[in-house]
């Protein structure tokens, strides 16, 4: 079966309801993806750095439990993991406070042999920090060069608007890279000053990618593609917390490309009832993970659809 190979970083995210720890959990975006898709058996493996610490043997521990290879996380001697206060409001929105400590020297990672139309998802802060771009971009053109399908989830918050200047060329690579860009309407309002989805399509992405996954929280999603352009509504519901909706809405498209065999030389020709199928596969994994809180989908909705 073809493998899904993730990129970003790993954190310990600790919640906090009415100023009151509730639980802890591992995450990250794509940490969070990672362990949806390990969870309903689809082959994944992390690319990730941690430190060689009690809450990095958590962190691997929980890659390890839920299916996720962990053989190529860089463990940093002496090093702290990092770790996020997720503060969520009365309707259960979070707000973060990252505490982070330099991993010093960098050393280059080790990845598995990717193959044509495996997946490469990558995306948030990690994928344009300066100090980790050469071993993006490296894997990243590794990726291209076999054929692998690259998934770009931008990601990008507002603690780093003050950057965004400085990091758009690393952005728009990542756009030329892409063969599926999805990000929500916060991630290009701090980047563009834009919220409405079709004119971010076509000022901002269409030019280095044909593909537009754009989130709207509670008001949906939109497809957007040189072919065809969608508005998938939600259903109402009364989220217990919404960290992870938008890291499980990428899993369940990319669960949607493995389950229903999109390679890449597919998707210039993928039908409107292709798309729904993908986007509902996106739609139904962030549901769920929108009703506990976990930062993925839960075992009981990940039995009845693993492979």
């Amino acid at each position: 079966m073809r493998k899904i190979i993730g990129i970003g970083e790993t954190i310990l995210d600790i919640l906090f309801k009415d100023n009151c720890a509730a639980t802890s959990v591992p995450g990250g975006s794509t940490f969070n993806s990672m362990v949806s898709l390990g969870r309903v058996g689809v082959p994944a493996c992390f690319l990730s750095e941690i430190g060689d610490d009690k809450v990095g043997d958590i962190v691997r521990m929980f890659l390890v439990d839920n299916g996720v290879d962990d053989s190529y996380l860089t463990i940093y001697p002496d090093c702290k993991s990092p770790i996020s206060l997720a503060f969520l409001d009365g309707h259960n929105n979070a707000t973060y406070s990252f505490y982070k400590e330099p991993f010093g020297r960098r050393t280059d990672w080790e990845h598995p042999t990717i193959e044509r139309d495996d997946i490469v998802l990558f995306g948030s802060y990690y994928a344009i920090n300066p100090t980790m771009r050469y071993k993006v971009a490296a894997l990243l053109d590794e990726a291209r060069r076999v054929g692998a399908i690259i998934y770009y989830d931008v990601n990008f918050r507002r603690n780093h608007a003050g950057e965004a200047i400085k990091l758009m060329g690393s952005v728009i690579e990542n756009l030329e890279y892409a063969d599926i860009v999805r990000g929500s309407d916060e991630d290009f309002e701090v980047l563009y000053h834009i919220r409405d989805g079709e004119r971010v399509f076509k000022e901002k992405i269409d030019f280095y990618c044909p593909r537009l996954i754009y989130s709207r929280g509670a008001q949906g999603v939109e497809l957007y593609s040189r072919m065809l352009t969608k508005h998938y509504p939600i259903e109402p519901v009364v989220p217990v917390s919404t960290i992870g909706a938008g890291d499980n809405l990428n899993a369940g498209v990319l669960y949607g490309l493995i389950k229903y065999r999109i390679q890449r030389d597919d998707l210039d020709h993928l039908t409107e009832r292709d798309w729904d199928d993908i986007i509902r596969c996106g739609l139904e994994f962030s549901a769920d993970t929108c009703m506990h809180t976990d930062n993925y989908i839960s075992r009981e909705f990940a039995a009845a659809r693993t492979f």
